[in-house]
């Protein structure tokens, strides 16, 4: 149970691909690459990506996936949008796939805040949750230096933000709220202390505590967290202007603690409850950094590609599954949001072979017949971009379900036929980046 929470990517079996991957002839499938090959985008410098920027530079919030979370092409892409949205579209901020506690480091760092570590190689090093390749690696180190030395030239209050919006990272985000409250809210430390240790107490196990009480019929910690959440909020009505800040921190830290129960919680009983309460609380901290960043802010987001490609034109759909994507695209308006998808014909990825295992660079096989990362591997170009317009998502040859793999941190190249997800991809993603042949990421040292 515990493995199969964590990796949720297991939902999308070989039977799923074979209920809704609607059979296509070769003639279909030639139709296909013709039309893909026509609309490619030869992608090879940073100046090849204009398109996109110009596109996604209007927009409030621009969300980049990825289709593995160990492939140094898709961080390099991704950093490459955000160094320019940044510097020529003025987005306020990043948000990225992490947990909140420990990517804040980080974003002490690029605005080079009082008390911050002395390099990103420093900060990175202090990472120390599984899996630390997923951010402490070369691509994350270059981007954060190059963060820095933008900033440098800003004022305060215009300085670009990096942080986590994950669930995970609960009991770090535990020990920073409690550092706050014990500083800042003295007459409330020790109430916020006992409403924590509740979780705490199961030796900050989270599924200790979840076996515990969904199996064994323990009382939930559900109300104290939650009333944690309340005192705080109720808090930030006596702030000035200069605490809020640090107030900001502190409330998202008791946020996570809060919802990382919840999510644990339910990951026993319920995978697709527990799904769901991490994209949505992924999906408000976004809200709130825009929210926090002002009116006119605009936010990027890196997140899989089973986070950010909207779930509504996916499998997921029918197990009631939304995502960070569909709930964007919902609240703010699909003009409003620009996604962009990954995806890789072959190469080598890191991963484990289990949750908490060791980091392999593991072979990924070329992508099985009739997916569309089979059929991208055959276009003309090594690396491409694809942009889809109102007259894709009404091509009828495009709006049928078709495999798009999906790799999480847990993987098994012998089972690579269950990691693909049914997806209608120009009704999934605005734009498409693919890599024939990719590599690993170059964990930090």
């Amino acid at each position: 149970m515990k493995n199969f929470s964590r990796s949720l990517f297991y939902f999308f079996s070989p039977f799923l691909l074979l209920l809704f991957a609607c059979p296509s002839s070769a003639s279909d499938t030639e139709k296909l690459a013709d039309h893909f090959n026509n609309k490619a985008v030869p992608l090879n410098t940073g100046d090849d990506i204009d398109e996109i920027i110009e596109l996604a530079g209007s927009r409030r919030l621009v969300l980049l996936g990825e289709a593995s979370h160990g492939t140094t092409e898709f961080y390099e892409w991704r950093s490459e949008i955000t160094r320019r949205l940044i510097s020529e579209k003025d987005f306020s901020f990043v948000a990225v796939e992490g947990d909140w506690a420990s990517i804040y480091r980080l974003n002490e760092y690029v605005k080079g805040l009082p008390g911050a570590l002395s390099s990103a190689k420093r900060v990175l090093r202090s990472f120390e949750r599984w899996p630390e390749w997923m951010w402490a690696n070369r691509d994350i180190e270059e981007l954060a230096e190059w963060m820095r030395d933008y900033n440098s030239n800003l004022p305060a209050d215009q300085k670009i933000g990096f942080y986590g919006m994950d669930v995970y990272g609960q009991w770090e985000a535990m020990d920073d709220l409690l550092e706050y409250t014990r500083k800042y809210l003295p007459d409330h430390h020790e109430e916020i202390s006992r409403s924590m240790q509740c979780f705490a107490n199961y030796d900050r196990d989270e599924w200790t505590y979840a076996r515990a009480v969904s199996g064994r019929g323990h009382p939930s910690c559900e109300d104290e967290l939650r009333d944690v959440v309340e005192i705080l909020n109720e808090y930030y009505v006596q702030l000035t202007d200069r605490d809020e800040k640090k107030f900001f921190r502190a409330r998202q830290n008791a946020i996570v603690v809060k919802n990382a129960e919840d999510f644990f919680r339910l990951a026993i009983t319920d995978n697709a409850g527990s799904w769901n309460s991490r994209a949505t609380h992924m999906w408000e901290t976004v809200r709130r950094l825009l929210s926090h960043y002002g009116d006119d802010s605009r936010g990027i987001v890196w997140a899989h590609n089973t986070h950010v490609g909207d779930s509504d034109a996916t499998s997921m759909r029918y197990q009631d599954m939304i995502n960070i994507g569909h709930l964007s695209r919902g609240e703010l308006g699909p003009d409003e949001v620009f996604i962009t998808g990954f995806g890789t014909f072959k190469g080598t990825v890191n991963a484990g072979s289990s949750w908490g295992s060791r980091m392999h660079r593991m072979r990924v096989p070329e992508g099985i017949q009739g997916s569309y990362e089979n059929i991208f591997g055959q276009l003309t170009h090594e690396q491409f971009y694809l942009i889809f317009d109102e007259e894709d998502r009404t091509n009828p040859l495009l709006n049928q379900f078709r495999g798009h793999r999906a790799i999480g941190v847990v993987y098994n190249t012998a089972q690579d036929a269950g990691n693909y997800v049914p997806t209608i991809l120009p009704r999934r993603y605005d734009a498409f980046i693919f890599i024939r042949e990719t590599g690993p990421l170059q964990p930090v040292r």
